[in-house]
């Protein structure tokens, strides 16, 4: 089944109305528990996660669904779909806990475990941006009609890199000292927005190293992403895919590093960056 208009139409309007929902709710009082260590999730998520379950699946009745919250729905990725909505619905959860701006609702679809489309909205800045293999890259700013969306160039004079936290922590001292030309960059918190903006040219490169991301926060931005011509890899070389022997098959993490960007940097970056980090430290 292709997407249809009335379908773009309909998922913009469901995304950005759960996302407005948790700009809402994030001034409400709610509760937060803790999955794992260092792992949150609030009520403001479990509700937007069973909104997002319940149009998907009458949308798209023959199609799987699986959700972070729902621990049961991993199992239809092991199960006969050739479609598979992959949904976050706080991507960034911690972000949104400290009151910060940088959470975003993803929705991402798979399609024989390849990433084909992907939507992102920014509730803060009520900012909406999708695409994928045969739509394009577009934004939509607030309730308008959807614009296509630039993909500057950047310049390689330096290599602009967005980093998360732990892996700045653990690697950004060793690959600066042999790779000076790097300029690292703090990011938002949501993996999505991250590569936002390297598809907005913000950046040359997102390096995500450390293998806890899972299916649902990678779908969307990953289809964005190949859709504005960047590539999609890890420190082998070897493009980012969905195939099981690649993912950890209980939480759907993802077992290869991440490399997001223009493909004349990752291409110089890669060998590089191969060559100085320790698989130790990337787990």
């Amino acid at each position: 089944m292709t997407l249809t208009p009335a379908h773009l139409t309909k998922i913009r309007q469901v995304v950005r109305s759960c996302g407005q929902q948790a700009k809402a709710l994030s001034a409400q009082k709610y509760e937060i528990f803790q999955k794992e260590p260092g792992d949150f999730v609030t009520t403001v998520d479990q509700t937007l996660d069973r909104q997002l379950s319940e149009f998907f699946s009458h949308l798209f009745p023959d199609d799987g669904i699986i959700t972070e919250e729902n621990a049961e729905s991993r199992k239809c990725y092991q199960a006969n779909y050739d479609r598979l909505w992959c949904i976050d619905p706080l991507d960034g959860t911690q972000d949104f806990i400290h009151g910060d701006p940088d959470y975003a609702v993803l929705v991402g679809l798979l399609e024989h475990q390849s990433a084909i489309a992907g939507w992102i909205y920014a509730p803060e800045q009520d900012m909406l941006y999708y695409g994928g293999k045969t739509l394009g890259v577009w934004q939509c700013n607030g309730d308008q009609e959807p614009e296509p969306c630039e993909v500057p160039k950047v310049r390689l004079d330096s290599y602009r890199v967005i980093i998360g936290d732990k892996d700045f922590r653990n690697t950004a001292h060793q690959i600066s000292a042999s790779i000076p030309e790097i300029e690292f960059l703090r990011s938002p918190g949501s993996f999505g927005l991250k590569v936002m903006n390297v598809v907005l040219g913000k950046a040359n490169v997102y390096l995500y190293l450390n293998r806890r991301v899972k299916v649902w926060d990678t779908v969307a931005p990953i289809a964005i992403a190949q859709a504005a011509g960047l590539v999609c890899r890890d420190l082998e070389g070897n493009p980012i895919h969905y195939s099981p022997e690649v993912l950890d098959l209980e939480s759907l993490a993802h077992q290869q590093a991440i490399v997001i960007g223009q493909i004349n940097a990752v291409e110089a970056l890669l060998p590089r960056l191969k060559a100085i980090l320790d698989p130790q430290i990337l787990v």
